[in-house]
């Protein structure tokens, strides 16, 4: 592994793993399943992902990062080593780490980040902002003097940005992503039908028949959970149009935030964003009818890059081509850190 680059999409539901040289190696649920009592590690990634919800008193199931930002440092710090060690296997040298963080990230959170990966095993940590990733990842020349909007709905975060000349010009982030999704599904059956359903019944119902823009008559899925009067269990039929009705709020909010960065935005890149559409990325941007609402709603084309769920970690490791020209993006020199 000498002198090994390795660009990793830290995110809330996924993580993703890319080798200079290799690409992906990669992609597992970031889910950490622990004892209670002892904190002794049981499983990490996929393997636990497959006991959340199904666990015991004495194991619980844990996502180590909330809405994009650690919220857990020591199991942040052994799932990034666990993750490291699996895709690399016993490293003789410690490569160097480019982790995309939001857009919105505080230095306090930038650090911890850091922190998490120095620990685990990273020579050098460079952390990128998940726009610019998702940017590089799907194909653009963010060093021409030309304006390219970047929408990348994650799985914790949603984050906008116009990007120009190698920086960026304006952006936000904000807390609403595929797990938002989800949770608005699972709030609208339980306030229309009184039945409760779980994460993962959810994420199936959004990946499989839920859209936002146009939804099929046709399309119905059942879903199991537990009745809320009766304590007893139910199975539902959902329909693709109660779908874009639960998720009409979530959705309209990532379309003003994204008329929020368009009113912030020189009139001469708005022009080009114009021309050149804005680019969804992320697993989030996978909702069905999603491009076609936004294009709907602001009179802009929106288009899903291809390969959306891996361009932010194929950005993250290309980065390390750009580190002596990003203007932005790249978070300042002074959190870099060696060991």
């Amino acid at each position: 592994m000498a002198n090994k680059d390795i660009g990793i999409d830290l995110g809330t539901a996924t993580v993703i793993v890319y080798i200079v040289g290799k690409g992906v190696v990669l992609c597992e649920p970031s889910i950490v399943a622990v004892e209670t009592v002892s904190g002794k590690i049981v499983s990490v990634g996929e393997e636990a992902f497959k006991v959340l919800g199904r666990t015991p008193d004495n194991i619980r199931a844990v996502r180590p990062l909330q809405d994009g930002v650690i919220s857990d440092y020591v199991l942040t710090e052994q799932m990034i080593k666990h993750f490291l060690k699996k895709s690399c296997g016993n490293m003789m040298f410690k490569p160097r780490v480019a982790l995309c963080v939001p857009s919105g990230i505080t230095d306090v959170e930038s650090r911890a980040v850091i922190e998490a990966a120095i620990t685990a095993g990273a020579r050098k940590v460079f952390l990128i902002e998940e726009p610019v990733a998702a940017a590089i990842g799907a194909g653009i020349d963010i060093s021409r003097p030309n304006g390219c909007m970047i929408l990348d709905i994650g799985g914790g975060t949603t984050d906008i940005a116009v990007i120009s000349l190698n920086g960026i010009v304006c952006k936000t982030s904000l807390k609403i992503a595929g797990n938002k999704f989800d949770n608005a599904l699972v709030k609208y059956i339980r306030n229309k039908y009184s039945v409760l359903i779980g994460e993962k019944s959810a994420e199936r119902l959004k990946k499989e028949i839920a859209c936002v823009w146009n939804p099929q008559p046709d399309s119905v899925m059942e879903v199991k959970g537990r009745n809320l009067i009766t304590g007893l269990p139910q199975k539902i039929a959902i329909s693709a149009e109660e779908t874009c009705e639960a998720l009409n709020e979530p959705v309209s909010l990532i379309v003003q935030a994204i008329q929020s960065v368009v009113e912030r935005t020189p009139p001469e890149l708005v022009a080009d964003i114009s021309e050149n559409g804005i680019v969804l990325t992320g697993g989030g941007s996978l909702l069905r009818g999603l491009a076609e609402y936004i294009t709907a709603e602001l009179r802009m084309k929106a288009r899903v890059a291809e390969d959306p769920t891996n361009c932010v970690a194929i950005g993250t490791g290309k980065a390390f081509e750009y580190l002596n020209i990003l203007q932005d993006g790249f978070f300042n020199p002074s959190t870099y850190k060696y060991q």
